[in-house]
C-alpha cells in the first residue's frame, strides 16, 4: 500500500554520492559556473558599453548572454551547495520556484533564438532595408515579447504543477527540480501535466523550431546567389555561430523533455540535463566570441581603454 503521508521537502539525488567524486565535481562545476558568469557578463558589458556593437544582432546577443547567466544561476549554486554540504534537501516551494525560473529562462531562450534567426534573415536577404525594419523600437518590442512569452509558458506549467500532491517517494533523480523528474514522484495523476508538456512541445516548441530554421532556407538561397566567394564566406560566417548554438540547445531539450524518462535512462538524462543547464551557457559565449571579429576587437579596445585609465591615475 502506498504511503500517503504528506511531505514538505524532496531529496535531490544529484550526480554522485561518493565523497571523492563529489569533491572533484564541485571543483569542476565551480570552474564552469565562474567561467559562464565571466564570459557572458563580459559579452553583456561589451555590447552595453562599446558603440561599435550597438546594432540589433549584438542587442539580441546581449539578451542571450543575460539569459545564459540567469538559467545557469538557477541550477549551479544549488548543486554546488549540495556537493559541499551533502544535505541534498529542497523544500517543495523552493523546488516549484526553481522549476518556474528555469523554465522561464529556457523558454525565453527558445524564442530568442527564433528572433535571432529573423534578424539574420533581414540582414542577409534584405540588407538595404535592415536598419528600417530592425529599428531599436522593433528590437525592444521583440525582446519584450520573448521574455513575456517565456514567463507565460513557464507560469502555465507551474500552475499545473501546483495541482499535484506529493507523498511517500521523495527522491528526485537529478541535481535540480525539473518537470519530468518531479512528475515521477507525485502521488497524484500527472497525466494532464504530461499532456501540457507534450502539447507545448508540439505547438509552441515546434512553432519556435520552424521560426528558427525556416529563415535559413531563404538565407542559404540568398548566399548561394552571391557571386563572390568572399561575400559568401562573410554572409555564412554570421550564421554558423547561431546555428551551432541552436543545434546544441534543441538537441539537449528534445532528449530531456520529449524522450520518456525511465529508470534505465536516469544517467543519460542527467548527462543531457548537465549539458543543457551548465555546459550550454558556457559554450554559447565561447562559440560567438571566438568566431566573431567585432567582439574580439571590442575586447581589445576595452583592454586598451582600461590601460589608459590606469596610466592616467
Amino acid at each position: 500500500m502506498r504511503n500517503l503521508t504528506p511531505i514538505s521537502s524532496f531529496t535531490l539525488v544529484g550526480l554522485s554520492d561518493h565523497p571523492l567524486t563529489m569533491n572533484v565535481l564541485f571543483v569542476f562545476f565551480l570552474l564552469i559556473y565562474l567561467m559562464t558568469l565571466i564570459t557572458n557578463l563580459l559579452i553583456f558589458l561589451l555590447v552595453l558599453t562599446d558603440y561599435h556593437l550597438h546594432n540589433p544582432m549584438y542587442f539580441f546577443l546581449a539578451n542571450l548572454a543575460f539569459l545564459d547567466m540567469s538559467y545557469s544561476s538557477v541550477t549551479a549554486p544549488r548543486m554546488l551547495f549540495d556537493l559541499v554540504t551533502n544535505k541534498q534537501l529542497i523544500s517543495i516551494p523552493a523546488c516549484i520556484a526553481q522549476v518556474f525560473f528555469y523554465l522561464s529562462f529556457v523558454c525565453s531562450e527558445l524564442f530568442l533564438l527564433s528572433t535571432m534567426s529573423y534578424d539574420r534573415y533581414i540582414a542577409i536577404c534584405h540588407p538595404l532595408h535592415y536598419k528600417l525594419i530592425m529599428s531599436w523600437r522593433v528590437c525592444a518590442h521583440m525582446a519584450s515579447l520573448v521574455w513575456a512569452a517565456g514567463c507565460s509558458l513557464s507560469l502555465v506549467h507551474t500552475l499545473f504543477l501546483l495541482r499535484l500532491s506529493f507523498c511517500g517517494q521523495t527522491s528526485i533523480h537529478n541535481f535540480f527540480c525539473n518537470l519530468p523528474h518531479v512528475y515521477q514522484i507525485t502521488c497524484s495523476d500527472p497525466f494532464m501535466n504530461m499532456v501540457a508538456v507534450f502539447v507545448a512541445g508540439a505547438s509552441v516548441g515546434l512553432g519556435a523550431f520552424l521560426l528558427t530554421f525556416l529563415p535559413y532556407v531563404y538565407i542559404f538561397r540568398t548566399i548561394i546567389r552571391i557571386p563572390s566567394k568572399t561575400g559568401k564566406r562573410k554572409a555564412f560566417s554570421t550564421c554558423t555561430s547561431h546555428l551551432t548554438v541552436v543545434f546544441i540547445f534543441y538537441g539537449s531539450l528534445i532528449f530531456i523533455y520529449l524522450v520518456p524518462t525511465s529508470s534505465n535512462m536516469f544517467n543519460l538524462n542527467k548527462l543531457f540535463t548537465v549539458i543543457s543547464a551548465l555546459i550550454n551557457p558556457l559554450l554559447n559565449p565561447l562559440i560567438y566570441s571566438l568566431r566573431n571579429k567585432d567582439l574580439m576587437e571590442a575586447l581589445v579596445r576595452s583592454y586598451y581603454q582600461l590601460r589608459l585609465i590606469q596610466a592616467s591615475c
